[in-house]
């Protein structure tokens, strides 16, 4: 008796798991910002989400070749690197239907924020703020399957 029931709860687990992952992994794919002037690809590592700029109006220098450099990174070590494929969203933690824990990063400021995330209906609504989301700002990202 006890084998069929404890058998039957791993298996009402696994279900659980499996289903909870389903959802987390939603937030992958590639996203448009609200200006239309960055493009972001979240992507999985272990259990955390991370997000990396991979387009931006402001990517290049003029001559169209050159890849501009995080110049205003808080860190001076990080000023020299270049800006695309730089994480502007890290260390995101799926739980509840958010992704929670996480930060933004702004590589036009240089500035870092706590941030969590949330899918709402099409649209990927991102909340940075210091302190407390209650006195953050909310963005909606759209997602995007064509290049551009």
């Amino acid at each position: 008796m006890y084998r069929i029931i404890f058998t039957t709860f791993l298996l009402c687990a696994s279900i659980a798991v499996n289903a909870q992952t389903g959802a987390a992994d939603k937030v992958i794919g590639e996203w448009l910002s609200e200006e239309k002037d960055r493009r972001i690809e979240i992507y999985k590592s272990g259990s955390e989400y991370f997000g990396r700029l991979i387009w931006s109006t402001e990517l290049f220098e003029s001559d169209g070749k050159t890849s501009r450099k995080d110049i205003r990174n808080n860190d001076e070590k990080l000023r020299d690197r270049n800006l695309q494929n730089v994480n502007v969203l890290s260390n995101f933690i799926y739980d509840s239907g958010m992704w929670d824990n996480g930060k933004m990063y702004d590589p036009q400021s240089g500035k870092t924020y706590n941030c969590l995330m949330k899918l709402r209906s099409e649209l990927l609504e991102i909340r940075s703020y210091i302190g407390f989301p209650l006195l953050g700002k909310s963005t909606y990202w759209k997602r995007t399957e064509n290049p551009l």
